[in-house]
């Protein structure tokens, strides 16, 4: 139930152990471990190197099967591998697990020196610290700058957060299905999914008992979260007021489900510490403004949404592309946000027209 923890099958995972991380919001992290994984051959001089940035409840585990120490296959199969958009005979790709994430990396429920789990001590932290500890990882691989660095949603935030923190360290940017800050709409939504997690009585405040999990309240956060990441069009289409043999409704069947796939591999105290390290995301903070932090980009860059994406609308994905002088490259789905995750072939049709450039 839950993450991913020591003593668990590594699978396809590598680590990498950082000394003291120090945070933006003060205070450091004494130590923090990076679970990632590698496709391709780096080469000599390191120009071949893509960074693939993975989104709220996605992991290391780009592409490969699902297995032991792997609940899921990979979450983006189709766009890595020979003769794929990033093509492994010619791309060195790297996907990290984040910091705060429970895929490896360290987060609330890893150990701290002290033996005990985080729980509730784990800091907040930021997309900020989250690219900082990607930075290290970089240097530990030799890698100084990357060819491209590729995210959707939550793993857009680090990916602008790469080209405006380290714009010598990106050559090219697919900045796909987010924005450069968080909106209200996003806050009202992901608060409430944190509410749900910690109302749920197993939550201690944070210091729960892992094989008695608070998996109500993360049942209830996916919820409301699956609602947002699909449109309404698709769910009416696919289940409208359709009652099953069992009573219930469909929709909350369907529902029912992915919340039951979210609670066997995925932290509560994860989805926290990252639904609020999404709440504090803002590239423009201490910077002058997401207008004056965007003018530091220098990668060649392709900015894309989702047409039907009401979690993320086009019009978050379009004031980045304004500011970097680049047009909008809208993917036509109904899929709404998750259609970044569906619609691989388009995704792949521009992610190669970028790495052509």
């Amino acid at each position: 139930m839950g993450g991913w923890v020591e003593g668990d099958p590594v699978g396809d995972r590598l680590f990498l152990d950082l000394p003291a991380v120090g945070l933006e919001r003060g205070g450091e992290l004494p130590e923090v471990r990076v679970a990632y994984e590698t496709w391709g051959t780096l080469a000599a001089d390191g120009g071949n190197a893509v960074l693939v940035e993975h989104a709220l409840t996605g992991d290391s585990h780009v592409v490969g099967a699902a297995g032991p120490g792997h609940a899921t296959a990979g979450w983006w199969e189709g766009l890595v591998g020979p003769g794929r958009p990033l093509d492994t005979d010619r791309w060195f790709v790297v996907c990290a697990n984040v910091l705060g994430g429970c895929q490896g990396t360290t987060g609330p429920g890893s150990l701290a020196p002290d033996g005990a789990r985080w729980g509730s001590r784990f800091p907040q932290v930021t997309v900020g610290d989250q690219v900082g500890v990607e930075a290290a990882l970089a240097d530990a691989l030799g890698i100084d700058r990357w060819a491209c660095v590729v995210g959707g949603s939550m793993g857009g935030m680090r990916a602008l957060e790469w080209a405006v923190a380290f714009p010598e360290r990106v050559g090219s940017l697919f900045f796909l299905a987010s924005g450069a800050s968080a909106t209200g709409d996003q806050l009202g939504t992901q608060t409430t999914q944190q509410a749900a997690v910690r109302a749920d009585p197993r939550w201690r405040g944070g210091d729960y008992d892992r094989a008695d999990p608070p998996s109500d309240g993360l049942g209830v956060a996916r919820r409301i979260a699956h609602l947002t990441y699909r449109s309404a069009l698709e769910l009416d289409a696919r289940f409208g007021a359709r009652v099953q043999e069992d009573g219930r409704y469909a929709v909350g069947s369907y529902l029912d489900h992915h919340a039951d796939k979210l609670v066997r591999r995925f932290d509560a105290g994860s989805y926290v510490v990252l639904t609020e390290a999404m709440n504090s995301w803002d590239v423009g903070r201490g910077r002058g403004g997401v207008e004056a932090a965007l003018a530091r980009v220098t990668a060649r860059t392709v900015v894309a949404g989702i047409d039907s994406d009401r979690l993320y609308p086009p019009a978050l994905q379009q004031r980045v592309a304004d500011a970097l002088g680049v047009p909008l490259r809208l993917i036509a789905s109904p899929y709404g946000h998750d259609g970044f995750l569906v619609e691989v072939d388009e995704v792949g049709a521009l992610l190669s027209e970028l790495l052509a450039g």
